[in-house]
């Protein structure tokens, strides 16, 4: 049975790339995105190995991706007054081609904006499946039915919870917060730009909290454990999430006085936790979910290009079946099982803010080391490619 027209969920990286496979390709797409606008700013992401190359060669998107490339920034570690202890390396932490969230949700958009449709300032409310199709009722349009309904809103999914349950099913917490900070912050006697054009940044550690400032992920990062005894916040409300990370370095050195007052001021400003999904089915009946819906691992370092690997799976198994979703679905959770398993190893949390000053300095021994770096490097692009993603018959 033919599948064509499909509605998509979330219009940030994910769910553009697949509507700009699949509208190539004959389908009818509608993307239905919750905030007003596509969302500026955000951190840098990466791609690299040459999985994620091929991908995004196939979309034609490379070459935008590449003209619109951030440049490779070392993290330079300090201690509380500012002396270099170890440096963080650029090539580890932007991959192979590194572009900001924003710019490149832009160009996915303007992209995929030739060949579906796009409706902002809505979500879906309800999903219901008859015969043949599944109901779909929208918080502030009308109803609608479609063949097919892919949710690539996020690691809080909606389509998630309403097809698949509770998030609380399908992800496990990991014991970290992070929050992305853009905006004004003097930087003083910092070099921001060494003469060879390479940008630096600088990294602050103290137990289980890590703070950049003028890094390749955003103006502003920190990283830190969650303590349970400290109050939560309100996920729709930002100034309890600005309080919730103040609380969290509440008395830490360096810099991070300034940079907590420059995080209060910033209007582009993003906290979460860090949470890993475990989900190793990414389908039901008429329902797929593709990039962190599905599969998130928070700042596991293959998010981004797996995202963009897992539409372009869901697009060529589609293709490949002729649309028949039931041969479809089966083939991409056959594949994508495959190609998370190293996502789901790891984590960002302790690795970035470990949880002594032990564990500290030898994370840095890491950098220190450089055979050990260029071996952790090798295994890492070992890991983001994959060799059995096929060159599926797409447009």
């Amino acid at each position: 049975m033919s599948s064509r027209k499909v509605l998509i969920s979330g219009a940030s990286i994910a769910g553009p790339a697949l509507a700009l496979l699949l509208g190539r390709n004959g389908y009818e797409v509608t993307v239905v995105e919750r905030a007003p606008a596509v969302r500026p700013g955000g951190q840098a992401v990466d791609f690299k190995g040459r999985t994620h190359r091929r991908v995004l060669e196939r979309m034609g998107v490379m070459d935008a991706v590449r003209a619109a490339q951030t440049p490779k920034t070392d993290i330079r570690l300090v201690d509380a007054d500012g002396r270099i202890k170890a440096v963080m390396p650029g090539e580890f932490i932007g991959g192979d081609v590194e572009i900001l969230r924003g710019d490149l949700a832009s160009l996915l958009h303007e992209h995929a904006a030739q060949q579906a449709g796009f409706v902002l300032d809505d979500e879906i409310v309800a999903l219901t499946e008859h015969a043949g199709g599944v109901a779909v009722s929208f918080a502030h349009g009308r109803d609608d039915r479609f063949d097919l309904v892919v949710g690539a809103d996020g690691i809080h999914s909606a389509v998630r919870a309403l097809a698949f349950g509770p998030e609380t099913d399908h992800l496990r917490r990991l014991g970290y917060h992070y929050a992305v900070v853009n905006g004004d912050m003097s930087t003083d006697d910092l070099v921001t730009l060494l003469p060879d054009g390479r940008a630096v940044g600088y990294g602050y550690n103290e137990p289980s909290r890590f703070a950049t400032l003028g890094g390749p992920k955003a103006s502003q990062m920190f990283v830190f454990r969650t303590d349970p005894d400290v109050p939560g916040y309100d996920r729709g409300d930002v100034r309890t999430q600005k309080e919730f990370l103040a609380r969290h370095f509440r008395g830490a050195g360096w810099r991070v006085p300034a940079m907590l007052d420059a995080a209060f001021a910033a209007d582009d400003f993003y906290l979460d936790e860090l949470a890993r999904s475990t989900m190793t089915s990414f389908t039901r009946s008429r329902v797929a979910l593709v990039g962190d819906s599905g599969y998130a691992n928070t700042l596991g370092g293959f998010g981004t290009g797996l995202a963009m690997v897992g539409a372009y799976v869901l697009a060529g198994e589609l293709v490949a079946a002729r649309g028949d979703h039931v041969a479809a679905f089966a083939g991409y959770d056959e594949r994508m099982r495959s190609l998370t398993t190293v996502a789901r190893r790891g984590g960002a949390g302790p690795f970035l803010a470990p949880p002594s000053r032990l564990r500290i300095r030898l994370r840095d021994l890491t950098f220190a080391n450089r055979t050990l770096f260029h071996t952790m490097m090798r295994v890492t692009d070992l890991f983001a490619t994959d060799e059995s993603v096929p060159d599926y018959p797409l447009q």
